[in-house]
């Protein structure tokens, strides 16, 4: 999907790397995860642009920018929709193991709600195309 948009003339960030988090807690907490690296999260939203710029990634204080984007989209599917495309992608080794499939639903039961409370549209994507999303998101920004 990043690659499409991108294609597309559009700026991309994946923050689902470790140059863009670190592993911690929230101020007051004692559950560790990933979270962004407030100070280049801040910069990056701060520059000028010229090409719609998508952030994607899911992390435990991305809600402290949220008032920052135009708006935030939870791209959803259906348990075994997201099973079979993670057992099926060549492209990320993650989700392959029952494991990590256990999380995968863990995190749909537990995670999803809390996106979608934050989110300002949700598009369930099991029957979407990539450019079919592509067009779907270039059409909230343009």
């Amino acid at each position: 999907m990043l690659a499409e948009l991108e294609r597309r003339g559009c700026e991309i960030v994946e923050t689902d790397v470790d140059d863009w988090c670190v592993w911690g807690a929230l101020p007051g907490q004692t559950d560790e995860g990933w979270l962004w690296h407030e100070d280049r999260v801040r910069e990056l939203l701060e520059r000028p642009r010229t090409m719609p710029l998508f952030v994607a990634g899911c992390v435990a204080n991305q809600g402290k920018f949220y008032d920052r984007f135009d708006k935030v989209v939870l791209l959803s599917a259906p348990a075994d929709v997201i099973l079979a495309r993670v057992t099926a992608r060549t492209n990320n080794p993650y989700g392959k193991t029952p494991e990590e499939q256990a999380e995968i639903l863990g995190n749909l039961r537990d995670v999803e709600p809390l996106l979608r409370r934050g989110a300002d549209v949700e598009f369930d994507t099991s029957h979407m195309t990539v450019p079919e999303l592509a067009d779907t998101l270039l059409a909230l920004v343009t």
